[in-house]
């Protein structure tokens, strides 16, 4: 029996990639950073929605005043949703790197305390001059590490004690203690083999274990938290973007792929999946 479905939609993302189960919305989010756009669907009639986004978006949260906050190429934004428009409002753009204007936002999710966790990159993918950043409730960037070429994640530990974040372009996911007095070290989680492609977005379930996407994988992986491969599910996308665990009890696991880059894309690059996990998630933070 197939541990995936395919989510039946007129679109296919060129970039998926951002999930954010959003218990207030009772929605499931999702950027398509390339189009750009975001996507939207609704966990009870599975009605799906998609707005242009006027740039590059790498990822959303939900923000504590309502709304969501949203990571764009030229930094991070409001997004709104006025019932009388069609369209989500779009507030002013600010971000930590106005001197790297070939930058943009790529991944990033808001943590139990209310700060978000995200990473920049080259948008050409030329230069490893990428950061790892934390947003704090007061609007204030701090660097928490430098010299990504694409960096990945970020996912929490149920405990919060460790931040996963991985830099794509290098093949390995790292690990950060978390402690009262700040953020350790970076240490190596896992590094990937050739065959294993690319570690892209990933988030932990409720008993700490990490789930990883492959771009150029074909498939998801969950990993101990020693780093032991524990399962692997394949999909038929071959670029496996991001996973998100959804609805009431946190139990529903959605999957984004991507078709960039493709010189043939098939019916399922660029899809998004609901997999059959077996495990269950976490709520998410909320920004502010």
């Amino acid at each position: 029996m197939a541990l995936w479905r395919k989510i039946d939609r007129d679109v296919a993302d060129i970039l998926g990639e951002g999930t954010l189960w959003c218990p207030r919305d009772g929605a499931l989010y999702w950027t398509d950073i390339l189009a750009p756009a975001l996507n939207r669907m609704d966990l009870a009639s599975g009605a799906i929605d998609r707005w242009t986004m006027p740039e590059p978006l790498g990822w959303v949260a939900a923000a504590k005043t309502g709304g969501l906050i949203g990571g764009f190429r030229g930094g991070v934004g409001s997004i709104t949703f006025d019932p009388a428009s069609a369209m989500p409002v779009i507030g002013p753009r600010s971000g930590p790197e106005p001197h790297l204007p070939g930058n943009r936002m790529n991944d990033g999710k808001a943590d139990a305390h209310g700060a978000i966790w995200c990473g920049t990159m080259d948008m050409a993918e030329e230069q490893d001059n990428g950061t790892l950043y934390r947003l704090g409730s007061d609007g204030a960037f701090q660097v928490i590490d430098t010299g990504y070429g694409v960096p990945n994640g970020p996912a929490f530990s149920p405990c919060g004690q460790w931040l996963y974040h991985a830099d794509s372009a290098r093949r390995v996911i790292y690990r950060f203690a978390l402690t009262d007095e700040g953020v350790g070290p970076r240490e190596v989680f896992v590094r990937f083999a050739e065959e294993d492609g690319y570690p892209d977005g990933m988030i932990c379930d409720a008993q700490g274990f990490l789930w990883q996407a492959h771009w150029d994988g074909g498939r998801i992986s969950r990993f101990a938290p020693d780093g032991r491969l524990d399962r692997a599910i394949a999909l038929p996308a071959r670029r496996i973007t991001n996973i998100a665990f959804a609805g009431e009890r946190h139990d529903r696991m959605f999957v984004t792929s991507a078709r960039v880059g493709l010189a043939d894309p098939g019916e399922y690059d660029g899809a998004l999946f609901e997999v059959e996990s077996g495990a269950t998630g976490f709520a998410p933070g909320v920004y502010g």
